[in-house]
């Protein structure tokens, strides 16, 4: 009974800072919450969400502090209580801070795509730079002296440099892809060796590339940094649609003109993908071996967008050319025997 009574102030303290964290969090940060729900800015729901079950721990850190004060034991145990409270404090609120970092830089990236894209680069490299404050912190809250440290780490910087040769490369072309905003994620590239897909995302070693099957291709950020690219989201995700046709010589070529335009129109006006203001157009260009050959220019809003667009005008092409009596020939040659041989 002495025991259950000499544990039973400490334990209260504990217990009610939890219900007071728990009551904080639930009625002042939930009135807040629907504050800032009304609120146009996004930055106060990150700030609101980056606390969240935080609030509660913070007090029970308060309380198991009070708690040990009220107990018999040693100055230097206590002391060391101290430390440990401190520690657990400075490291959550790292943690806390850190998440509303890179909830602000998301935030921006969604706002400014052109100027600053929403990558895992710049999320490493936020957590890794408020973590790093945080542990200099707690450092020298612990009467650690930091200055040794830095210089250590300056001297020790060029070992480490060379270890980490490949890994700064590749971090540091990551960063250059990145600024250079040439490729940015959700891009559509091509590679020189062929590889193709939608940029996923920029980490601080590859980047991930999204092939149409649905698979992945994962590149070194310096080897994408170094090779040649074509993005067809640049400068602008509309692309031009081409066809290549040919028509009988016996056709009569305004008419060929005139109905294929008006095919092209009908799918840039009803088929997803096609811009309806844009005016097709044919040029003929060749003079074939058994046809006239001609070009239909088209545009769709991007790079997928193609295919559909070229199956549909290619299927009401070929109906409207039969309904027309439009020819579109098939390969001839036309062979000369030499009879004089024979005999």
């Amino acid at each position: 009974m002495e025991k259950l009574k000499f544990l039973a102030l400490p334990v209260s303290i504990f217990i009610v800072s939890i219900i007071a964290g728990i009551i904080f969090e639930k009625v002042i940060l939930g009135r807040l919450q629907k504050i800032v729900e009304r609120t146009k800015w996004e930055g106060d729901d990150i700030i609101i969400a980056s606390l969240r079950k935080w609030i509660t721990f913070w007090f029970a850190l308060a309380g198991l502090y009070i708690a040990c004060t009220t107990l018999p034991i040693t100055p230097n145990l206590l002391f060391l209580l101290q430390k440990v409270v401190m520690v657990l404090y400075i490291l959550s609120v790292t943690i806390v801070i850190a998440n509303i970092s890179v909830g602000f830089i998301n935030m921006y990236s969604k706002k400014a795509q052109d100027v600053l894209p929403s990558t895992s680069l710049f999320v490493y490299l936020t957590r890794i730079i408020v973590f790093i404050i945080g542990i200099l912190i707690i450092l020298h809250s612990l009467g650690i002296s930091i200055t040794p440290i830095l210089t250590a780490l300056g001297v020790g910087g060029l070992a480490v440099a060379l270890a980490l040769q490949d890994t700064l490369s590749n971090l540091f072309a990551g960063l250059h892809i990145i600024l250079t905003r040439q490729i940015k994620p959700g891009d559509y590239i091509k590679l020189e060796t062929g590889e193709e897909g939608y940029v996923v995302d920029i980490t601080w070693r590859n980047t991930t590339i999204r092939e149409l099957p649905n698979n992945y291709i994962i590149i070194p950020n310096l080897k994408l940094a170094q090779a040649i690219v074509k993005n067809h989201y640049l400068p602008d995700r509309e692309i031009s649609v081409t066809v290549q046709l040919g028509v009988s010589y016996d056709s009569d070529l305004e008419k060929v003109e005139r109905v294929t335009i008006e095919v092209a129109k009908e799918v840039m006006m009803e088929v997803p993908g096609g811009i309806p203001e844009f005016q097709p157009f044919i040029r003929y260009h060749t003079f074939g071996d058994f046809s006239i050959n001609f070009t239909v220019i088209m545009r769709c809003r991007e790079f997928t967008d193609q295919y559909l667009i070229k199956h549909e005008f290619i299927k009401r092409l070929h109906k409207r050319y039969k309904d027309e009596g439009i020819i579109i020939p098939f390969p001839i040659r036309t062979v000369y025997i030499n009879k004089e041989n024979e005999s």
